[in-house]
């Protein structure tokens, strides 16, 4: 009897075990009861954004796991869109994280300028970040790296993480309306690592510039499918209305488009027939056939 107890008890601790470890596994949230797990728990289980804000600075202060925490947290404040206060603490408390940890906390830096319009911040991290890849400094000198997206795992290369970087300083220095320079990085960016995304953005920067011709061809090559990731339904979304967009912009060809003609005679001509208009009947052009017609007939 006590054997098959102990069995029974046993098999109970297991099957608890393993619906804590499913638990854990459904709801992303590491095991065990420290502030940051505490921290995870409230922002992912209990939806509770402003007790996780508190947990987290706990975890920091406890030394609990900080290069998560502190990440973590700045997240979670840019959801509550208190975005400088993110950036303050990520500048106040990298210090206590590890070397690993600085680039992804720069990577989230970034986002952070982004979103509450300090362009200029952004372009001088960019360009900080892409040094350290001249130098051969990134993902602390390993080819790759793992990345997180909606919860999957993938690798990311050197030369996919700088073609993300030109694409983002591409679009930081669209925002100053710097569209030439925007041009030359977003090209770069292409050459490296091509997508669409980053193909759309350059058509709109040579459509901010009236390079009307360049930007369809752009855009057309999405459309076409020879780009990766043309095949994105977003992608191909945004090249439709950014032709509709350079439609609606762009101005109808004169005669001199239309013919290759030099201004000049274009402008002569619009002269002589200036000069003749006057004295035109304004009678319709068959009233006009007829009556010369009937001149004809009268001589």
């Amino acid at each position: 009897m006590e054997g098959s107890t102990v069995m029974v008890s046993s098999k109970n601790k297991m099957m608890g075990s393993s619906k804590e470890q499913l638990y854990h596994v459904i709801h992303k949230v590491p095991q065990g009861d420290t502030p940051y797990v505490k921290a995870k728990h409230a922002q992912l289980v209990q939806k509770d954004p402003e007790a996780a804000l508190v947990l987290f600075w706990k975890a920091i202060n406890a030394g609990d796991r900080v290069d998560s925490a502190l990440k973590d947290m700045a997240v979670v404040m840019k959801q509550l869109n208190r975005t400088e206060e993110a950036i303050e603490a990520i500048k106040s408390f990298r210090g206590r994280c590890s070397k690993q940890a600085q680039e992804s906390l720069d990577n989230v830096l970034i986002d952070l300028y982004k979103k509450c319009g300090k362009v200029d911040e952004q372009i001088d991290l960019i360009k900080r970040k892409l040094r350290l890849i001249y130098q051969g400094e990134i993902f602390n000198g390993k080819p790759t790296k793992t990345a997180r997206c909606h919860g999957k795992k993938f690798q990311v290369s050197v030369k996919q993480e700088t073609s993300r970087l030109l694409g983002n300083l591409g679009w930081a220095y669209m925002q100053k309306s710097n569209y030439l320079t925007a041009e030359v990085v977003y090209r770069k960016a292409q050459m490296i690592d091509p997508d669409a995304n980053k193909a759309c953005n350059l058509g709109l920067c040579l459509i901010k510039q009236g390079r009307y011709d360049d930007a369809r061809s752009v855009l057309g090559e999405i459309l076409r499918g020879q780009i990766p990731g043309s095949e994105d339904i977003r992608a191909r979304r945004r090249a439709e209305e950014l032709l509709m967009e350079l439609k609606a912009v762009q101005p109808p060809l004169e005669l001199s488009d239309i013919l290759g003609l030099e201004d000049e005679f274009v402008n002569g001509l619009d002269m002589l027939m200036n000069e003749w208009a006057p004295v035109r009947s304004k009678r319709l052009p068959i009233f006009e056939e007829i009556s010369s017609f009937r001149d004809q007939l009268a001589c």
